[in-house]
């Protein structure tokens, strides 16, 4: 007798083949049969006129704090992610030496602005020192889904360097060889790859650069020879100019981006790693990413194995009273900012406060890489790519509907527009801006780049920046918007989108037991009632360590989701079952 059949159901396996008809059998948390199937099971999952897909493999996230106290993952297991892949963007807590987690809490706060109160004593600090150490108190944790963990260069560097891992000077030789052995030991004990960070917008709370921002070839050729002798593994990257000039009054990127493809070609062909790294249209060179896709399809036909990781949907930005926004640091708003949030928005409504705080120039945040110094900068030349945030939510809204576009049909300053705008529904009201692959008022940069033969899908940042991006809910937007219900343009078709959010990051993370329905691999599995399947506006939740808020976005219409063969989730509830663990990959 099997464990489970989900009978039925329109099954688009992950492999790139067409959509079938067919049944699937579960066994002992792997796929057992695939057809039709008259054997009995002890549950069965009538998914007549459901689609029967892979779960998504999520591997651009941040969960590296969140995991040692979280084992719900809400907002990826909401949205069908089976596996994550955290250790992103050059910053982690491992290795970490006594007394440096706050080194490394200051790194990923000012990186990924999650709050450092909720990492300070949320994390069980104290329980490793080394990455395999880390590792193996993750090994005694449980989830939702399957974690695989990434080791990062900022702490590497820290480990090694101390407070010299910040400065711009080199690495010194010794320091190199050190960084290299800890790369090999870290994947020989489960990491799935190495990440880095070479943008000059991640900044730790400090101000300065995240370490190896501007660290030299011979750096990481060394790190990528360590990761080679532990047996392979990913090196994940965020290129400089991958996502254009930040602004914010930032100083310039100290490279180019294709002369960081260069680089990535070098370091591939030179050690037979995969890299993958972060391509957008950004809004200063919004051809640019078509010289990428160029560079790369050169650079892989003559040996390298690069492959450009892109977002299905603009990055959004959200601001609201409640999180981010323009006045945040306006001398009168801050006086006020402590009110309860109904007596707030009656005072912001007076006309001599309105009055004031528009025409006060900002004090900025003394923590000079704090995340508001850089959100109340955007907004003056980014508000025609600043949407209205309904429910449900478009995310591909025509420009005649950006904020700059209705206060010009009002003959009003857009910034007192956005004043205004933040009022509306009680001063619940959200505006997203669309800060990427949105340049052109559509979305149809994204298309080509999710359709590229080189690409994988990601880029959620799931448990990144949670006060100001809420994009966990992509796996489901492929879905909705790229086969369903696009109307600005082609559509893709399911294959391709269900392919390039499951197999495709399964394979290049080493984690090859999963992301396809065949017989043999793991049962993470998702079956979907596309018809009804919706994604939800952002909530604000104040459930963080310290009371610390963070955004979450549901999506409903996921029938049920497994996880190794377990119902994690159940019309769209989650069942309390916890069969993720620790994913190391296959060497």
């Amino acid at each position: 007798m099997l464990d489970v059949v989900i009978k039925g159901g329109t099954v688009v396996d992950g492999c790139g083949g067409r959509p079938r008809t067919a049944d699937i059998g579960i066994q002992g948390g792997r796929i057992a049969e695939i057809g039709k199937l008259t054997e009995a099971a002890h549950r069965v999952i009538d998914a007549e006129g459901a689609v029967v897909t892979p779960g998504w493999v999520d591997s651009h996230t941040h969960y590296d704090g969140q995991v040692t106290w979280d084992d719900a993952l809400e907002g990826s297991a909401a949205n069908g992610v089976t596996t994550v892949v955290m250790g992103n963007c050059g910053v982690g807590f491992a290795p970490v030496p006594e007394g440096g987690e706050v080194a490394l809490i200051d790194l990923m706060e000012g990186v990924e602005d999650i709050p450092g109160t909720a990492l300070f004593e949320g994390m069980p600090w104290g329980q490793w020192e080394t990455f395999p150490e880390y590792l193996e108190f993750l090994d005694g944790r449980r989830w939702t889904s399957d974690v695989t963990a990434q080791i990062a260069h900022g702490p590497m560097r820290f480990y090694v360097m101390r407070d010299r891992a910040v400065s711009r000077e080199a690495a010194t030789a010794d320091e190199i060889a050190q960084m290299a052995r800890l790369a090999e030991q870290a994947v020989r004990a489960g990491a799935a790859g190495f990440s880095t960070s070479r943008i000059m917008g991640h900044r730790a709370m400090s101000g300065e650069p995240v370490p190896g921002t501007f660290a030299h070839e011979d750096e990481l050729s060394a790190i990528a020879a360590g990761l080679q002798a532990g047996g392979g593994a990913v090196l994940q990257a965020i290129p400089a100019g991958g996502i254009g000039e930040i602004g914010g009054g930032l100083e310039p990127e100290h490279s180019s981006l294709l002369s960081e493809i260069e680089l990535f070609a070098r370091l591939s062909q030179n050690h037979g790693l995969p890299i993958v790294f972060t391509t957008l249209q950004n809004n200063d060179a919004p051809g640019r990413w078509r010289e990428v896709l160029e560079a790369v399809s050169t650079a892989n036909a003559n040996g390298a194995h690069l492959a450009p990781m892109v977002a299905p949907r603009g990055v959004t930005v959200l601001t609201t009273l409640t999180g981010y926004h323009r006045f945040m640091q306006r001398p009168t708003y801050m006086k006020l900012a402590e009110l309860p949030h109904g007596q707030l928005v009656d005072e912001l409504r007076r006309s001599d406060v309105k009055a004031a705080i528009l025409a006060e120039p900002d004090v900025p945040n003394p923590d000079a890489g704090a995340m508001d110094n850089i959100m109340t900068g955007i907004w003056e030349g980014l508000l025609p790519l600043t949407f209205p945030m309904a429910d449900p939510v478009d995310y591909e809204p025509p420009l005649d509907q950006s904020l700059a576009a209705l206060a010009a049909r009002e003959n009003r300053d857009p910034i007192e527009f956005l004043y205004d705008f933040l009022l509306q529904d009680d001063g619940m009201a959200v505006a997203m801006l669309l800060g990427a692959n949105y340049v052109e008022g559509n979305l149809e940069a994204c298309r080509e780049m999710l359709a590229d033969p080189n690409t994988v899908t990601g880029l959620s940042d799931a448990g990144a920046h949670v006060n100001f991006i809420c994009d966990m809910s992509s796996p489901t937007f492929t879905l909705t918007h790229w086969v369903r219900d696009r109307q600005r343009g082609e559509r893709l078709p399911i294959e391709l989108v269900v392919e390039k959010y499951t197999r495709v990051p399964a394979q290049l993370f080493g984690l090859s037991d999963r992301g396809s329905l065949e017989v043999g691999k793991r049962a993470d599995v998702n079956v979907i009632d596309l018809d009804n399947l919706r994604i939800h506006r952002p909530v604000l939740r104040r459930d963080l360590p310290a009371g610390g808020s963070r955004y979450l976005q549901s999506s409903s219409g996921y029938v049920a989701t497994f996880v190794a063969g377990e119902l994690t989730r159940e019309d769209d509830r989650d069942t309390g079952a916890r069969p993720g663990r620790l994913a190391r990959p296959a060497r």
